[in-house]
């Protein structure tokens, strides 16, 4: 599991027909609404039987409940949702997102695109949750959880009443989501296996080059900042470095 914030990391292709989007995304969320407001036994059934990852990795890594098999689970994954904020949270992400073919279609061109720049790469699987504003993106087990209630949009009158700054809710909006999926699931496949024994500087180095990256597939100026305007001064100097190849360059 892999999730980030600022520089601290804590642990279609081009011939594929328009009418068959690279990635389908898969509406977790509306099963799991559907049972947190309503009690729906038979929505907590297609949770687990239908989306038995999805459900494991929100119950016991991102809302941290316990293991999802004990006996008394399911009442405290019910109960954890009663408080009357999250059941206004629950019912704002069904309402701001009925429908996301529009982030689909933008989430398989760019991963189309991403995918041109670098063959190997392995497509995710991508589904929507409800997390209670505790993870924007989850990646694992060749998964990427979008967690719906962190792009609510920038005046959405939770962030500001949670204390999120305004630098924080700019990036809390629709138009980052794709952009945010990229990101996560790039920062999952390079050096994962060694993060943890680089300096801060060289955590923001790797982000920067990220978010460089990101910025030429959106082809648009996402992010900024030193690490990111170091990542295209490099690129521009070295012509012959592949996106690849800055990514997994160690140094």
């Amino acid at each position: 599991m892999i999730t980030c914030i600022g520089c601290q990391w804590h642990f279609r292709s081009e011939d594929t027909p328009s009418e068959e989007p690279l990635i389908k995304i898969d509406r977790f969320d509306k099963f799991e609404a559907t049972y947190l407001i309503t009690g729906d036994f038979a929505a907590l059934q297609q949770m687990k039987t239908g989306y038995p990852i999805q459900t494991r990795t929100l119950i016991e890594d991102v809302l941290s409940l316990g293991p999802v098999d004990t006996l008394d689970i399911n009442t405290k994954f019910l109960l954890f949702f009663q408080d009357s904020i999250l059941q206004v949270l629950i019912k704002d992400v069904q309402r701001n997102y009925a429908d996301m073919e529009d982030v689909n279609r933008q989430l398989s061109e760019s991963f189309s695109r991403l995918r041109h720049q670098i063959p190997h790469l392995e497509i995710p699987q991508v589904y929507t949750q409800i997390s209670s504003l505790d993870e924007s993106i989850i990646v694992g087990q060749g998964m990427l959880g979008i967690s719906l209630d962190k792009y609510l949009g920038e005046d959405y009158p939770l962030y500001k009443h949670f204390g999120y700054t305004d630098k924080q809710r700019k990036m809390m909006t629709k138009s980052y989501i794709v952009p945010d999926c990229l990101c996560f699931y790039l920062l999952s496949l390079y050096h994962k296996d060694h993060i943890d024994n680089v300096s801060h500087d060289q955590r923001c180095v790797y982000l920067g080059r990220v978010q460089y990256v990101v910025n030429q597939i959106m082809a648009q100026h996402l992010f900024d900042g030193e690490y990111v305007a170091r990542a295209e001064a490099y690129m521009k100097q070295h012509p012959q470095t592949t996106i690849d190849d800055l990514l997994a360059e160690v140094n």
